[in-house]
């Protein structure tokens, strides 16, 4: 692209001086539709859970044997004989598998449960937070296979509360050159937008329709994390690092009073919550949803088309 037409951007600004002012925390978050912290998470927890991520790619015989486990660098011929429904298979970057392994983990389910991201989340939304169980990661091989992300909105896909935000924290550096999340701030107040088929996660594309917005972006250091509504419109760029492997969990959130989707108590790939718990030792991890009285809100299957449109 011409770099006098690239869209104009603008980089986070740092949310962690607001978390000890929960009003302003609330009017940063509804005028932005995100909030990006820096250093949230100890780098010590980041790292360790992306050793146990790449530890498993390791098992599978994805990563290059000569190098080390914590740089994430694929075994690119391994990675080259899969197929293109292989590596975006769920939209999540890499094999069943692999996914069903991680989905396995029971210190993967644990870290949505981290006592600084329930603390946040229950500032933000003045009442009890619930955490959504379909916790997802992102396993991004460097595949010429892979679809990147498209622009989205995730109402559209997970529904129930409108107030549900997602928490996506990289498990490791992710500049933009490797792939990182970018947000179109402000596009929460636009409401629900138009889409239209695309490949990548989600399989849909936000139309935008020159809605005066700019998309906000930066590098991520393993710490970082960002937050965003699920009517606030975001995207992935481009991983233009050969070799390297990108990892990341999208984390959902919200007020324990509101409706919910049913399928959002499900986990995330065709796997079962039986299956997936064997051999876990935190109970209180396992089913805590059926201790809450929620209302359920049909899917609407309507909606993800109904405002097909071309500007």
């Amino acid at each position: 692209m011409d770099p006098a037409t690239k869209p104009a951007t603008r980089p986070f600004e740092d949310a962690t001086p607001l978390l000890t002012q929960p009003e302003e925390l609330r009017k940063v978050a509804a005028e932005k539709g995100y909030l990006f912290f820096k250093h949230f998470f100890a780098r010590e927890e980041i790292m360790e859970m992306r050793s146990l991520l790449l530890g498993i790619l390791q098992e599978e015989g994805l990563l290059d044997p000569g190098r080390p486990l914590l740089d994430g660098i694929g075994n690119q011929p391994v990675i080259d004989a899969l197929s293109q429904e292989e590596v975006n298979w769920n939209g999540i970057g890499t094999t069943r598998q692999v996914y069903h392994k991680v989905q396995k983990l029971q210190q993967f389910h644990a870290f949505a449960h981290h006592p600084k991201l329930l603390a946040m989340f229950g500032a933000l939304f003045g009442e009890r937070v619930f955490p959504h169980p379909r916790n997802i990661a992102r396993i991004m091989l460097p595949s010429e296979e892979l679809k990147v992300t498209p622009p989205h909105q995730d109402f559209l896909h997970i529904q129930g509360s409108a107030d549900t935000w997602t928490c996506w924290a990289p498990m490791g550096d992710v500049p933009r050159s490797l792939g990182g999340l970018s947000i179109l701030e402000g596009s929460n107040k636009a409401g629900l937008l138009g889409v239209t088929a695309a490949e990548g996660a989600g399989g849909l594309e936000t139309i935008l329709c020159n809605l005066g917005y700019e998309w906000a972006e930066g590098d991520y250091e393993a710490g970082d994390m960002i937050i965003f509504h699920s009517l606030t419109v975001h995207k992935a760029l481009p991983n233009r690092e050969p070799g390297r492997v990108r990892l990341s969990l999208d984390l959902r959130y919200q007020p324990v009073s509101q409706p919910i989707e049913h399928a959002s108590l499900m986990p995330h790939g065709p796997f079962e919550w039986e299956e997936l718990y064997e051999g876990w030792t935190r109970e209180d991890l396992m089913y805590y949803w059926q201790r809450e009285e929620f209302q359920f809100l049909p899917f609407d299957e309507s909606i993800r088309w109904q405002k097909d449109k071309i500007c």
